[in-house]
């Protein structure tokens, strides 16, 4: 997966997240709205009206004094951490 940072401010990030799809990102954007310090979460992947961009752009804005970067990495970790718990409950029922 490849990241590219298209503006970080405080509380604000705004990242390319290469290869990626709707799946994927609303996956992530679904996590990272589940946090308490996440004060908005989206995603655009529209490269009719993007003037091109086929990779999606994730914006998160964070609450005062919490670092947008460390909040994805929080994120990233619980969806991590839930696909191994439906892999394993899976691999239970079967």
């Amino acid at each position: 997966m490849e990241l590219r940072v298209i503006d970080k401010e405080s509380t604000e990030l705004s990242i390319e997240i290469a290869g990626e799809d709707h799946t994927f990102m609303n996956v992530l954007k679904g996590a990272l709205l589940e946090l308490d310090t996440v004060q908005a979460a989206t995603y655009d992947l529209n490269p009719e009206q993007s003037g091109g961009q086929t990779d999606p752009i994730l914006t998160i804005k964070t609450d005062e004094a919490i670092d947008p970067l460390d909040v994805l990495g929080e994120a990233a970790r619980n969806v991590q951490q839930k696909s191994e718990n439906f892999r394993d409950a899976f691999q239970a029922a079967s």
